[in-house]
């Protein structure tokens, strides 16, 4: 499998383009709508060709390249069917699979971060979107966000996967890559040997400021991007 992991340096945020080899179809997870020439310039260079963007929710810190892609590309964009955008091509639900060539992905629910968040699972490998980060996860905070459900997304769903599953999230803010199931159920300070009432205590507490781009990004990623 192929897969690059690019980074928006304004945002912290991953993007994932996914390919099961040189000159196949691809997938390209959570882009950024600054990103577009970095993509398409790799994408040529791997002659791969764009079959789907995938945004695991709707985003508050960054625009997606969604729609943008699906006009230069004719790509299929998918969001989780809790969303309520209209613009996507396709919605998804709960284990709904995801085909490129001869990779299977598993969209899999996890609420929590927002309502219709999700995570993309093939074998060996996890994009946790908001979800779950290293050493952290998403907050719980606002677009109906919640601590309990997002507890029980992690530790009733996601790590009930493989240990050796290798993460990747959707940010990082302290230089990390990638991590695997077994080291956040056993070294994420919000997760490991937390109770669901712990887990609470401290998501409700974490006092953020609001994404900086929030009252635009997300009335934007409601249209894929299209503004």
């Amino acid at each position: 499998m192929l897969i690059r992991q690019l980074f928006d340096a304004q945002t912290f945020t991953y993007t994932y383009l996914v390919a099961a080899a040189y000159g196949k179809e691809a997938i390209l997870v959570d882009p950024v709508d600054s990103k577009i020439e970095q993509y398409l310039k790799l994408i040529k260079e791997l002659d791969l060709k764009l079959k789907y963007v995938f945004d695991t929710h709707v985003h508050a810190d960054h625009i997606t390249a969604a729609g943008k892609l699906r006009e230069m590309t004719g790509c299929t964009t998918i969001l989780g069917a809790e969303t309520g955008a209209p613009c996507a091509s396709k919605t998804i639900t709960d284990k709904e699979k995801i085909t490129i060539e001869d990779i299977e992905f598993t969209a899999l629910k996890t609420p929590g971060h927002t309502q219709d968040s999700y995570c993309l699972y093939t074998k060996g490998v996890l994009f946790t979107g908001d979800t779950l980060f290293i050493r952290g996860t998403g907050r719980t905070d606002f677009q109906a966000g919640n601590p309990e459900q997002q507890y029980d997304s992690i530790v009733n769903k996601l790590f009930t996967l493989p240990e050796d599953t290798i993460i990747y999230p959707g940010h990082d803010y302290n230089g990390n890559t990638t991590s695997t199931i077994y080291e956040e159920k056993n070294f994420n300070p919000r997760l490991a040997g937390k109770s669901i009432e712990e887990f609470k205590e401290i998501m409700n507490n974490l006092n953020l400021p609001n994404p900086k781009l929030m009252d635009i990004a997300v009335p934007a990623n409601l249209k894929c991007g299209l503004i």
